[in-house]
This record gives C-alpha cells, structure tokens and sequence, in this order.
C-alpha cells in the first residue's frame, strides 16, 4: 500500500513533462512561471527558429574606377620624377665663414641619358645639385643648359641605370576643368601626390619679372618643394612644370591656397630643344639698347607720346638693323649716366602697347627666334609700323637689350 503515493506522484510528473513538452507552445510555461510586476509588461518572446542557409555576399570591388586611375597615374609617373638638392655657400656664421646653405625642390627624367627638366629658380647660384631618384639613389648633376626668362633648367646624371622618362604631352589643347596630378618633394616630403584640376590658362608674371604665357592654373594642392616637379594629366603624362603658388595677400608663409601655376610642357619643350641644338635657349631679341620713357622724360625730351621704349643703339647686323630702324645721335645725360638722344619711340608690338622694357620683353617672349613681329614706333613726329624678324638675344655691352 505504501507504494502507491509513490507511484501517484511519478504519474503526476510524467503527466506534466509530457504536457509541458508536447502539448504547450514553447515558452508558455515559462511565461507561467515567471513573476512579472503589475506595472511592467514582459515583452519577452522566444520564437522557434525558422530553417535558414548562409549565403556568402557579393564582395565590393577593392578599388573604385576613380581611385584605380589615381593609382594608374602614380605608378607609371612616380619613378620619373626626382628630389632636388641645391647647395650654396654663403657667409652666415659669427666668424664670416663660408657655411653651406641647402634649398630643395622636384624635377623629372625625360630621356634615358639622364637629361632632367626642372625650374632655373630650383638650381640658381647652386655650386653643387644633388639628385635623388625614387629609389633612394643619388647622383651629382651638372648644369645643361637654363632660360631664366622661362625659369627652365635643364640638368644631367650620369652612371644611372634602369632611367624610367617621364611621357611629354601635349599642352596646347588643355582645357579648364581637366583633371590633373602633381607629384613632387613638397616640404621634403618625397613622392607626394595631389589631384585638382585646370582651374584657368592664363598669362601669370613670374617673381622674375617675366611673364608666361598660357600658364597652367591649377588647384592641385602645390607647396615649397613642389617647384620643378611635373603636372601630369589623367593619363600620366606630363603637361606642365608646376613653378610657383599665388601670393597670399594677407601675408604669412607661402603655402597652398588652392591656386598654383605651371609652365607648359610645349614651351619647355621648345627650350630643350634650343639647348641641345644650340647649347643655350634662342630668346627672341630686336638686338637693340632701349631706355624706359615715362611723362617726364616724354616732356624734357619733346617726344609725341609719354610711355614707350626709346631706341638709344641698334646693334649692328641685328634683327632692327636689318629691319630699318634707328638708334639715338644725341648724346645727353640722364644724371651720371650717357644715354643716346634721337632715336625711334616703340610704343607698341603686335597691336599690344609697350609702355616698360617688360611690356617689350614679354612680347618678345611670346615669339621664338626667326619670327616676324609688327613694332608700331614713332621716328621723329611721324608713326609708323615696321616689320622686324626677331634673331637670337646677343649680349649688349651697355644699356638694356631687347
């Protein structure tokens, strides 16, 4: 009899597993058995899992187009392009000691004998220039050839294997809104890449005094460092030399302001050319000794006009000889200083006024030797245009050549 207490409570048990297990929906008991507070809701729910299957997704690209020509470009124009080191000595220290001074910017390789194109402000009054290839290598470079009028140098390394030139495109045909790259040393740092684009061609003066004419104006990012380096387009190659960055008016360090300048390749081009045909650039030259007139001068001397470049001496066999025109017969004294009376008055090349040498100068530069110009001039009273084939610039002993 004792046993069927026992009994009676396997039974209850085994009635309960199996209607908590069968019968009742998974979790309901438990909702049962939980104590929940009157002002709480148990929002607690266990749902039977539904079958699934893993599918592995779609991986995205490693790369978007954009950055896979970003990658493009620096790959193929990294191993052209160089470091710059100029030394100069200069007497700086307590006991007037000649003391190195150290300045640095960017060039690049354009043919496999070792020729580099960089700016003529990079390697001025350098007594030595060191180059540093992409990988590491350094070579003492000699001086080629250079157009300060262009800020175009022309260096050479020797013993350097494995050269890798830059590809020269053609400048042109550029348009604002072109994308383009420019790779240099900006604050020594080696290999640097920036991307903008053309943001303008325009005609930009050089701190020289000199003028460009359609210079690359870009907001590819270019700082201290940068000068000489190549300004390459969408495909990698080489459009401009990137040379300067505007001015900040406000002062303060020369840095990126989002407005850089390039020299375009086609004009460095043709100063190459001139260098290793000729040994030197053929700047276009009148062959002529100028001297400035302003209001003054205009008034004490009795000249028709009160601007231009007055013609004190004309070189002989030069471009004005042959052309016709004439130098001064009057000699005169501008304070201590002889200057020649009586020549001819430019007043404007081209259709464009000449009012400074550097009005002369920089519409000289926009032609080559052997070029043909219009110089419109006063002789005497009279104005006149006359036509003069520019020769290659000659050395003046006194005065200012154009």
């Amino acid at each position: 009899m004792k046993l069927r207490p026992v009994l009676l409570v396997l039974l209850i048990l085994c009635g309960f597993y199996f209607l908590t297990t069968r019968w009742l929906p998974s979790g309901a008991m438990a909702g049962l058995m939980h104590h929940t507070p009157n002002n709480l809701v148990d929002t607690t729910t266990v749902s039977p899992t539904p079958n699934f299957s893993l599918t592995e997704a779609n991986a995205a690209p490693a790369y978007e187009p954009e950055e896979l020509q970003n990658i493009a470009v620096y790959k193929k124009a990294l191993p052209s392009v160089v470091n710059i080191t100029s030394t100069e000595v200069v007497c700086c220290d307590f006991f007037l000691r000649p003391v190195p001074q150290q300045g640095q910017g960017s060039g690049f390789i354009i043919d496999n004998q070792g020729h580099i194109l960089t700016n003529y402000h990079v390697i001025d009054d350098a007594q030595t220039v060191e180059v540093t290839l992409w990988n590491k290598k350094k070579f003492k470079a000699n001086r080629i050839g250079v157009d300060p009028v262009h800020d175009i140098a022309l260096l050479q390394i020797t013993g350097a294997t494995d050269l890798q030139p830059a590809t020269l495109a053609d400048s042109t045909h550029l348009l604002v809104g072109q994308q383009v790259y420019a790779i240099g040393n900006p604050f020594g740092f080696s290999g640097t890449m920036t991307r903008g684009m053309i943001s303008a061609i325009r005609s930009v003066l050089l701190p020289s005094g000199n003028r460009i004419e359609d210079a690359i104006q870009t907001d590819a990012s270019v700082n201290p460092g940068n000068s000489g380096g190549p300004l390459l387009n969408s495909h990698g190659d080489v459009v401009g030399i990137t040379t300067m960055i505007a001015s900040n008016p406000n002062g303060g360090a020369d840095q990126s302001a989002g407005i850089g300048f390039a020299i375009p390749i086609s004009t460095a081009r043709a100063v190459v050319e001139d260098i290793m045909k000729y040994g030197h650039a053929r700047r276009p030259s009148l062959d002529v000794v100028t001297l400035p007139i302003g209001p003054d001068e205009a008034q004490q001397i009795g000249l028709p006009a009160d601007y231009g470049i007055l013609i004190m001496r004309v070189l002989p066999g030069g471009a004005a000889a042959q052309a016709g025109l004439r130098g001064g017969n009057q000699l005169a004294y501008k304070g201590r200083t002889q200057v020649m009376l009586g020549g001819d008055l430019i007043v404007g090349c081209d259709g464009q006024e000449i009012t400074t040498p550097q009005d002369l100068s920089n519409a000289l530069n926009a032609h080559h030797a052997g070029d043909t110009v219009v110089l419109t001039i006063y002789r005497g009273q009279q104005r006149m245009n006359i036509k003069v084939t520019l020769s290659d610039a000659k050395q003046a002993p006194n005065g200012q050549e154009a």
